[in-house]
């Protein structure tokens, strides 16, 4: 990206625009089974999905993201982890998701992302190393870097939900309980740099220090606002869908119905990871005839 001119000067991110274009003829090519058709509301929602991701990285916000507002910044992430994720998952049909799902090194990521713990890590990990001064400053400099961190943001949004998920096959169900602490957690641990930029009295990143260029903010309101937004955003969206999940299983509960039914999808995966888990056993060499006893 050009250093200087204007706030608001056009730029075609055609890295992006060619992606999401992929991602859409992707999804209509896999959808074509009759199998795999989606419900008009999964259609819905992943076009949704696709439509805030080309907004969340293409102009404005992508420019002002990049060297112009931290809010803005932060408003791109929100909806790279918040928004974009849960949209394009909810709005693909399981037996494709099964199907995406299925290749052994996918599914081993998969097994490590839906556990609370490792989840919570990695989305913490990329939330503090992608909003460190170099890592800004770099992606300010170089678009390659800046389409890197994108793309790491919004893979951290998919770890974010997965153990909430209950749409992925093969994954174990947490509780709605579970569920809810966990988003609670993942609303307060990740964010913890909101407060240091709240309470900071000082810019701390060198890139919006022109800030008052736009809507005539100062480096440090901006920042200052920027925190606020992003704490308050993330409780907002985590604490509504953790209040959600509890509320359906307790009506699921007085009508007596289980909301979260075991499928034979999750059941041929289990097998499926058993037959690998056989199959590198008996790759494994045993012990030498020679040895001791």
């Amino acid at each position: 990206m050009r250093p200087g001119g204007h706030p608001f000067d056009w730029h075609l991110h055609l890295v992006w625009l060619l992606a999401v274009v992929a991602l859409v003829g992707a999804y209509a090519w896999g959808t074509r089974q009759e199998r795999c058709a989606p419900t008009r509301k999964q259609r819905l929602l992943f076009v949704l999905g696709a439509v805030v991701l080309l907004a969340a990285v293409t102009w404005p916000l992508a420019d002002l993201a990049a060297r112009w507002l931290l809010m803005a910044l932060v408003l791109q992430r929100v909806l790279l982890t918040l928004a974009v994720p849960p949209l394009l998952v909810l709005g693909t049909p399981r037996p494709l998701l099964d199907r995406l799902t299925r290749p052994a090194p996918v599914d081993a990521v998969l097994r490590v992302v839906v556990r609370p713990i490792p989840a919570v890590v990695i989305v913490t990990v990329v939330a503090v190393a992608t909003l460190t001064t170099g890592a800004v400053t770099l992606a300010a400099r170089l678009d390659p870097v800046r389409v890197l961190l994108e793309l790491t943001v919004l893979a951290s949004g998919f770890v974010l939900w997965a153990p909430v998920l209950t749409e992925l096959p093969g994954t174990p169900r947490l509780s709605p309980l579970g569920r809810g602490g966990y988003l609670i957690v993942q609303s307060v641990v990740p964010s913890f740099l909101s407060i240091v930029w709240i309470f900071a009295r000082h810019p701390l990143y060198p890139t919006f220090s022109h800030a008052g260029k736009v809507l005539a903010l100062s480096p440090l309101l901006d920042q200052q606002l920027a925190g606020f937004l992003a704490k308050l955003s993330t409780i907002a969206v985590l604490w509504t869908v953790a209040f959600v999940i509890m509320t359906h299983a307790q009506e699921d509960d007085r009508r007596g119905v289980d909301a979260d039914p075991l499928l034979w999808s999750d059941v041929q995966r289990e097998l499926e990871r058993a037959d690998r888990r056989e199959r590198r056993h008996q790759r494994s060499p045993g012990p030498s005839a020679g040895g001791p006893s």
